[in-house]
């Protein structure tokens, strides 16, 4: 069946489900986008989670079967980059097809072809000591470098790869031939990847970027607490290219420097941020990245309860909405929004945090917030979508970033942002990339190694 009329038919029989919540119209070219009607909260998680889908689905960049970097509706690109392939936001993207085939979103064969399509890929793309750069040119494969010294491999987007490439093979390995064959590819794919190269001549800390015309001229030391974690408990992990546990003691966790007392809105920080303020908190994504295959419940080291640490993240950032200081329009609840990370920003692109709040929202923090705070994002996403409307929703779900302040909605979409909605929603309703991730023996092996513990080992 024509994958279209497919995503038709879906929808359809989705909304006609609904019967007496009632069918959720569009805009139907009232002023204010506002919508009487509503769908049932599992009914209305299950259109989200399908539109936004589809941004990794149909709008993939065709050669590579990847999620290309952005897509804008508007029309308006920069830097000519519309086949530009993220590998990270592709990691995520390779997660959300699994959800889609269990979910229905597509059938199993058409996932299965489609990861066919994206190991091959893979497998002959540019890697430097076996990291895949941030980003790749779609058609032919060839590193399109993000920045002067960012022009080769970059392991904290591999990781988000590799976190995918685990659960491809997790959820393949007891398929049938065709399947066999894709888990086998995507386990030999992520044994590749050389996490210790990448300690810098033995270091006990790991390096984001290596370049193969500037070497270690980027100088970036992964150290938290950021989005990071998963880089360190994969290397861990590798049983081809593994790192010792003092890897991650030392250098991710600094000697136990990385713990904090401090608080906000009287939650515990837990972790000091990689912010100015030593009582900030970052964007939200950095308890998105990490988590979309780690399953943070009941998960804990001799540094936190990564539980606690993501949950009290995202509730900080709710009270800060609910405070809203600045006075900006649009925040709140449960009339308002709430949620502020890495995205759009009025004036190009910003880190939003409670700590750099520009009156713009960012509709991924509070959606893949949803195993943390499921009643605040409920209530996001209604409003998002009943009271906003299409001022926010388009072909790939909810659009990046809006702000109610300025009235601006731009109609646009980025790959990283889009990714961890689909995949963290499957997670709070069925847990399944959690479980697919959790396990892999390796990771159990890689996580025993680091110390932490877990109702999954």
């Amino acid at each position: 069946m024509n994958h279209n009329v497919y995503t038709i038919l879906i929808i359809a029989v989705l909304l006609a489900a609904c019967n007496g919540a009632g069918q959720k119209k569009r805009a139907d070219g009232n002023a204010d986008g506002n919508n009487a009607d509503t769908l049932a909260d599992d009914s209305l998680l299950t259109l989200v989670q399908q539109q936004t889908f589809q941004y990794f689905w149909d709008g993939a960049e065709p050669v590579s079967g990847l999620a290309r970097e952005r897509i804008h509706i508007d029309g308006e690109y920069p830097q000519n980059d519309q086949e530009v392939v993220t590998i990270g936001g592709s990691g995520f993207g390779l997660m959300a097809i699994i959800a889609a085939m269990e979910r229905g979103f597509i059938t199993r064969q058409a996932g299965a072809d489609r990861f066919e399509k994206v190991l091959d890929y893979l497998a002959k793309a540019d890697r430097f000591h076996g990291a895949w750069p941030h980003w790749l040119d779609g058609p032919t494969g060839k590193a399109k470098p993000f920045s002067k010294n960012d022009n080769g491999g970059d392991l904290v987007e591999t990781a988000f790869m590799a976190q995918a490439l685990i659960c491809v093979r997790e959820y393949f390995q007891e398929g049938n031939e065709q399947e066999k064959q894709l888990a086998a590819r995507a386990d030999a794919l992520w044994k590749d990847i050389e996490w210790d190269w990448y300690r810098q001549g033995g270091q006990n800390v790991l390096y984001w970027h290596w370049s193969p015309t500037a070497g270690w001229a980027a100088n970036h030391p992964i150290r938290g607490y950021d989005e990071c974690l998963i880089t360190y408990v994969l290397a861990a992990s590798s049983p081809t290219h593994g790192v010792p546990a003092e890897v991650y003691h030392e250098g991710w966790a600094r000697g136990g420097a990385i713990t904090t007392d401090a608080e906000r809105y009287g939650h515990p920080i837990i972790l000091k941020h990689n912010v100015p303020d030593s009582n900030g908190v970052g964007p939200l994504f950095w308890s998105h990245y990490s988590y979309l295959g780690l399953d943070p419940r009941g998960l804990k080291d001799q540094y936190a309860d990564y539980w606690e640490l993501n949950r009290n993240h995202a509730l900080i950032q709710y009270d800060y909405a609910i405070d809203n200081p600045n006075g900006y329009k649009g925040y709140g609840s449960p009339a308002g929004g709430w949620g502020f990370t890495a995205s759009y920003s009025v004036n190009g692109y910003a880190a939003h945090n409670p700590d750099n709040d520009r009156g713009v929202i960012s509709p991924t923090a509070a959606l893949s917030s949803f195993p943390y705070t499921p009643e605040h994002s409920m209530e996001m996403i209604r409003y998002l979508y009943e009271t906003l409307g299409d001022r926010v929703w388009g072909k790939y779900g909810f659009y990046d970033a809006y702000s109610e302040t300025e009235n601006w909605y731009p109609q646009r979409y980025l790959a990283i942002d889009q990714g961890p909605v689909p995949v963290m929603i499957e997670n709070h309703r069925t847990g399944l990339l959690w479980d697919l991730f959790m396990g892999a023996p390796e990771i159990q092996a890689g996580l025993r190694k680091l110390g932490f513990e877990s109702p999954k080992l």
